[in-house]
């Protein structure tokens, strides 16, 4: 059954609370459904990590709400930012930046580099904005696993050890965000997904 307006307003302010307070949850994202956690908060992040059973040489994203808040948390922004932001955000692409100090390390395992992304999913934009902070962004899987694709799915591997599952419904859950790398010239694409290297070619001609 569909939720109402007042009822996902509801939900989205016990998600705040649950994310400020150093508890994970899990949320809808155009790609699949994803574990959030506030990125500023290192405990929180380290919960994380146990929760996916994930190695902590294995970076984390984060998603931001504006793309005015980019600067928070990139260190050096290449000129051909703007172009793939225009064309791609929000959206299923995941910026890597040289990361600002003040950016958690355990995001980081030792890279000294930050993935962001902006999601062109509602829900994690209005919890990113309720909140304040930025989010974690990994997927919502065991490490090595398919990432879950619906709320059920996600209940079904995590259990009560994800505080709160915010139900939005089935994702596209046809690829992850594609990664691009702006640390190094020309852009490296790590991960191909939801944004073509084509596409991704044509916005930096």
């Amino acid at each position: 059954m569909a939720k109402s307006v007042h009822d996902l307003d509801n939900i989205l302010k016990k998600g705040e609370d649950f994310v400020l307070s150093g508890k994970i949850i899990s949320f809808p994202t155009e790609s699949f459904y994803a574990l959030g956690a506030d990125a500023t908060n290192d405990e929180a992040v380290q919960r994380l990590f146990t929760l996916k059973n994930r190695q902590h040489n294995v970076p984390v994203l984060i998603l931001i709400g504006a793309k005015q808040q980019l600067s928070l948390y990139a260190a050096d922004i290449p000129d051909c930012t703007d172009a793939l932001i225009d064309t791609f955000w929000p959206g299923g692409l995941t910026l890597i930046f040289k990361a600002k100090k003040s950016v958690s390390p355990f995001l980081m395992a030792g890279t000294e580099k930050i993935g962001i992304r902006l999601s062109s999913h509602p829900i994690p934009c209005a919890l990113i904005e309720m909140a304040g902070v930025p989010l974690t962004g990994t997927s919502a899987n065991l490490s090595g696993k398919p990432p879950c694709k619906t709320a059920q799915e996600v209940i079904k591997v995590f259990g009560n050890r994800v505080d709160l599952v915010i139900d939005g419904g089935q994702t596209e859950g046809k690829a992850p965000s594609t990664v691009l790398d702006l640390t190094v010239d020309p852009p490296q694409v790590l991960r191909h997904g939801m944004v073509t290297e084509d596409r991704i070619k044509a916005a930096l001609a």
